[in-house]
């Protein structure tokens, strides 16, 4: 059996795991990205909103008014719904959530990872550029719809929070929201464009560019089994699909909501728990245009227009990682959909389900894993994978290269769990 020897062996073919590969490779290391899929960017970099969030500043915390709480524990709503099987496997995630949700500890959180947020687009766009595909970033930003007074009071009080950090929305009326996208139809009481971030029509071919950039500049991209991951003296050693075995120095996991794969069988006990999520695109009727991604969030799901169709996003589904795929989110949010907008036929038959990994805090497990040398964690970036894995990917690259951090990494240290 042939076996190649490199710097670092980077675990995960999501945009985080392309991320670090790009950013070690960038400094000199001699890098190897394995993954369980033959292409890059199939699982969870695949599903989502498309959005490069550089304004989103607070965390997705866990609702702490009685009227959400209510809402949600009737397990009918569109943004949440929980599997009731699998309870008992995140009961007491779910509980460290809640924990970790008061007001000082998401404060704690949100000012973390500020300085990744807003580094989020500009290291998006030096990829970007250096993959030759500026046609995936669009300078669109995204729009957050309101039906009830009472939901945009409460926005616009969020909206004055995240000008404190020097990030701006703008506030439309009715007669703006038309003005802006006149195929959207509803009682609306306002809204908030968000104007700086990016937005990608393709999250997956924009992954897929990126691991391609990867093996242009000498990178190897294998296919292999993250579980068979050895540790041999000072290597890590990975025996891949094609009969052939890579040993590094160093190795990266990147394994989004898989990772548990790897750290759990080391001996580590990380919190890591998932947010599954849906979507599906549709035609749009007629000569109907979407320009750019709304969420209806009272009725919590989102459109964006993607190269393939308009995406229909849900929210949150708490169940095991691997239990079936229960999308009623999606068959709730359809009909609502078409009211907002002339959603014509379903192009896939039938939803795409993946999952978000997140940790109670809702910040990323990043840096070196305290008992055993060599070994890195790049996991756990809950909603926002795809706007901080360029981030992450550098900040994590700098720690194992011995350069200055451009942003603090102890608040995404694993030892914050003991």
């Amino acid at each position: 059996m042939t076996e190649r020897k490199v710097d670092v062996l980077v675990l995960g073919a999501g945009v985080v795991g392309v991320s670090a590969a790009l950013h070690l490779q960038q400094r000199g290391r001699d890098v190897v990205l394995v993954d369980k899929h033959d292409q890059a960017g199939e699982e969870t970099s695949y599903g989502n909103a498309g959005l490069i969030e550089c304004a989103s500043v607070f965390p997705y915390i866990f609702p702490r008014d009685l009227r959400h709480f209510l809402r949600y524990s009737l397990n009918r709503s569109t943004d949440v719904h929980y599997q009731l099987s699998g309870l008992p496997d995140y009961l007491l995630w779910l509980i460290r959530y809640f924990l970790a949700s008061s007001p000082q500890r998401s404060l704690h959180s949100a000012m973390a990872a500020l300085p990744l947020i807003r580094r989020s687009l500009t290291e998006h766009e030096a990829l970007i550029e250096q993959a030759g595909v500026p046609q995936l970033l669009r300078r669109t930003g995204w729009t957050k719809l309101f039906r009830s007074e009472a939901s945009m009071a409460r926005s616009l009080t969020e909206l004055e929070r995240a000008r404190a950090f020097g990030v701006d929305g703008e506030v439309l009326d009715a007669k703006a929201i038309a003005q802006r996208e006149p195929n959207l139809s509803g009682p609306f009481a306002g809204a908030i464009h968000w104007p700086e971030p990016g937005f990608i029509p393709d999250p997956g071919a924009l992954v897929k560019a990126y691991a391609a950039l990867f093996q242009r500049n000498g990178g190897r991209f294998s296919h292999g089994d993250a579980r068979l991951l050895e540790q041999d003296g000072a290597l890590w050693r990975l025996a891949l699909a094609d009969g052939s075995s890579v040993a590094a120095r160093e190795v990266v996991v990147a394994l989004g909501p898989w990772s548990d794969l790897v750290f759990r069988k080391l001996g580590y006990r990380i919190p890591l728990g998932v947010k599954r999520g849906y979507h599906q695109h549709f035609v749009p009727r007629g000569n109907a245009v979407l320009g750019h991604p709304v969420l209806d969030s009272d009725r919590g799901y989102l459109l964006a227009p993607m190269n393939k169709g308009i995406r229909l996003t849900t929210g949150a589904e708490f169940a095991r990682r691997d239990a079936p795929p229960s999308p009623v989110q999606i068959e709730r949010a359809t009909p609502l959909a078409r009211e907002l907008f002339p959603l014509g036929e379903a192009i896939e038959a039938t939803p795409w389900m993946g999952a978000r990994p997140c940790l109670p805090d809702m910040l990323p497990v990043l840096g070196p894993a305290p008992r055993h040398p060599g070994l890195w964690f790049d996991f756990g970036h809950q909603h926002h994978g795809l706007t901080l894995g360029p981030a992450t990917g550098r900040l994590l690259a700098e720690m194992i290269t011995g350069e200055q951090p451009f942003a603090d990494p102890k608040p995404f240290s694993v030892e914050r769990f003991g």
